[in-house]
């Protein structure tokens, strides 16, 4: 599933980010790499829904399976020795429609291999490079499980906060231009100013009848974080209005003024009995849900207007499960992150220059990034009061380093800005500082 990978692909970018080490960032690479080839439009932008496990009822995940036989038919004999230790392909596999398939996962590290081998951690890459490229090839000429190319809104969503996410840290700039096209494939097919957003922006058969289905509660909530995160990767103000645009358009079509919350869908007139119950998603099953990710567009807008309607709004929606949040578990997982979004006040680190400093403070920034922060890059022309949003137009554009056209760093938050820094030094003492205003 699109969504699975995309959710998966922030934990290793956050995984990364919090250890530095580079076995996350491989995994994050992987991740990517493998939606590149198999779950995303490279023409016109936009991530395909998901590729089947099987080809059919008879088989249970046999195309990314593998048995030691069939692993021995494509590799040397070294090759199949390192593979099978790396990758734990026994004579007893997990699947049990067929004992004998092996569900491959990373068991044995390199220099566990290299030992049990007698051999070097460099042989042991090199034959494992040449394993993998054979097996990959080798699968390639089994049948291909179908891909769904249903370009869903929200999933899609998901799939552009993700890869901006890691390309920041990774430093893929392809990625980023693929998220970048994605996005914007998004609001120019399936956003408009009076009817909203849609839920589909394309089907996976061409041929078949198009049918309009209006946005739900997660099409909104996912597409408004992925404009700010857009922003925040781009420094271009127009995502920032669009996900402003997005986030009062959730307010007014889904919002409970009442109770507070959001409902996740608007009652329509084709929708018959329990299809028109109202409902207020807060439990993951399967994807992010609607409450508490509207929570955190609404809290990040806020970091980013002082508007306090937006945080009040969503003080309200965290409030009503708030008692009973911890009976959910795992499930709560992104009312979790909303919380932390609550607790700690939005803080935006903003870099602004065009020299060899502001990519270092920059780089500070992005390893010290976590919920509740985010970081902008900026060069002189962007941080003057028009191209800001309406926090930052009120303290950045003043700075007297961007009158005399020099490189600083500024850490803002709940309406004030910590003393400007010009080294990475100075950045990292502020960024430990708890206090906005110290």
């Amino acid at each position: 599933m699109s969504y699975d990978n995309s959710e998966l692909l922030k934990n290793y970018v956050h995984a990364y980010q919090v250890t530095g080490s580079e076995f996350f960032a491989e995994v994050a690479r992987d991740i990517i790499r493998w939606m590149q080839e198999w779950l995303s439009d490279r023409k016109r932008g936009g991530f395909y829904a998901s590729q089947d496990a099987d080809i059919s009822l008879e088989d249970d995940g046999d195309y990314f399976t593998w048995t030691v036989d069939e692993a021995k038919a494509v590799l040397t004999e070294e090759e199949a020795q390192v593979a099978c230790l790396h990758y734990d392909i026994n004579e007893v596999g997990e699947m049990q429609h067929n004992p004998a398939k092996n569900v491959l996962y990373q068991r044995a590290p390199v220099g566990e291999i290299a030992v049990r081998l007698k051999i070097s951690t460099e042989r042991v890459r090199e034959v494992l490079q040449s394993a993998e490229q054979k097996m990959y090839a080798a699968r390639l000429q089994r049948t291909t499980p179908y891909v769904d190319k249903t370009v869903y809104v929200s999933w899609n969503a998901l799939c552009v906060s993700a890869y901006l996410k890691a390309a920041s840290a990774l430093h893929l700039d392809d990625a980023r231009r693929f998220a970048m096209r994605s996005l914007d494939r998004i609001l120019a097919e399936a956003c408009n100013t009076e009817t909203g957003l849609k839920h589909v922006v394309a089907y996976s058969d061409a041929d078949a009848e198009r049918r309009e289905t209006v946005g739900f509660l997660d099409d909104y909530a996912c597409t408004a974080n992925a404009c700010l995160d857009a922003y925040e990767a781009t420094a271009d103000l127009s995502y920032f209005r669009i996900g402003r645009q997005i986030t009062d358009q959730m307010i007014v079509r889904f919002y409970d003024s009442v109770s507070g919350g959001f409902f996740d869908a608007q009652p329509t007139p084709e929708s018959l009995g329990v299809l028109n119950t109202a409902r207020k998603p807060f439990q993951d099953s399967p994807t992010p849900a609607g409450n508490p990710m509207a929570a955190i567009a609404l809290l990040r807008m806020y970091g980013y207007t002082d508007e306090t309607g937006y945080r009040d709004k969503a003080e309200q929606t965290l409030g009503l499960l708030a008692g009973a949040a911890g009976q959910y578990g795992l499930f709560a997982a992104t009312y979790g992150i909303a919380a932390v979004h609550f607790s700690e006040p939005h803080t935006q680190i903003v870099i602004v220059g065009e020299d060899e400093t502001a990519e270092q403070l920059y780089a500070e920034a992005l390893a010290a990034s976590s919920f509740g922060r985010s970081v902008l890059k900026l060069n002189f022309s962007q941080a003057v009061e028009p191209n800001l949003p309406p926090s930052l137009a009120a303290t950045i554009p003043q700075l007297l380093a961007l009158k005399q056209r020099k490189t600083v760093a500024v850490v803002c938050s709940g309406g004030s800005c910590k003393p400007p820094a010009h080294s990475v030094e100075l950045l990292k003492q502020l960024l430990a500082l708890k206090d906005p205003a110290a």
